[in-house]
């Protein structure tokens, strides 16, 4: 069956369809021995796709993962600067898996990864509708402006946010707040709360799309049950 370059790469676990297209643009990807850099390229059945010099091809089995983050690792197939990255928790999957979307370098929490670029491209798409919840440590309890504000929208990087849900968790030892956002842009809740005047100490990511964290370990991950990816698939 036909498809868009880009997609192809992304069944075959390369990298999300987004990231794929980079590599396109990049000219990291030969299509039987030629260079493409079009976005509109076609993968015929029988094509010989290459990125970075190595053939791909379309992975057997779909694998879906939850990682607990860690601080201080990169959310990324690989590093530049060889700091570490989400990959390192999960040396032992054979399968060529990447991030669905990402979390930042200090963010702890619930992370997906896997080799369906269909499921990837669903849930990262910024018309996508998944709920994503964090909860962050702050100094001090936001004025009721501040909340309103929150729940309202805001104005960040030139861009208005879409409505979000604040709860207060716990007040002692430490402020602990909940945040649901349905936009998943770059370092978006820290830079919510910077904007009512409450920086982030701490975030974490306890949910995505109806999946919890749960009790699993910090810097471990596990398999999604069948019922989860299908919650996921919808």
């Amino acid at each position: 069956m036909k498809m868009k370059l880009h997609k192809y790469m992304a069944k075959c676990g390369v990298a999300s369809r987004r990231k794929s297209e980079v590599l396109i643009q990049e000219g990291r990807v030969k299509v039987n021995g030629s260079l493409i850099t079009s976005l509109g390229t076609l993968y015929e059945p029988g094509d010989v796709v290459t990125v970075d010099g190595k053939v791909i091809e379309m992975e057997s089995e779909l694998i879906y993962i939850m990682l607990h983050k860690p601080m201080d690792c990169v959310t990324t197939v690989d590093d530049q600067f060889d700091r570490k990255t989400v990959l390192d928790y999960v040396k032992d999957v054979k399968e060529r898996i990447y991030p669905v979307g990402r979390l930042d370098y200090q963010t702890t929490g619930l992370l997906l990864l896997t080799n369906d670029g269909d499921l990837s491209y669903k849930i990262t798409h910024p018309s996508s509708h998944f709920e994503k919840v964090y909860e962050a440590k702050i100094k001090s309890m936001p004025d009721p402006e501040s909340i309103k504000a929150l729940e309202s929208g805001l104005v960040i990087d030139g861009y208005q946010t879409s409505p979000a849900k604040f709860r207060v968790i716990k007040q002692k030892p430490e402020l602990w707040v909940e945040i649901t956002i349905h936009e998943g842009r770059n370092r978006q809740v820290r830079k919510m709360l910077d904007q009512v005047g409450q920086p982030v100490l701490a975030l974490k990511r306890v949910a995505v799309g109806g999946l919890e964290l749960g009790n699993l370990p910090y810097g471990k991950y596990r398999h999604l049950t069948k019922e989860e990816i299908a919650l996921l698939k919808g």
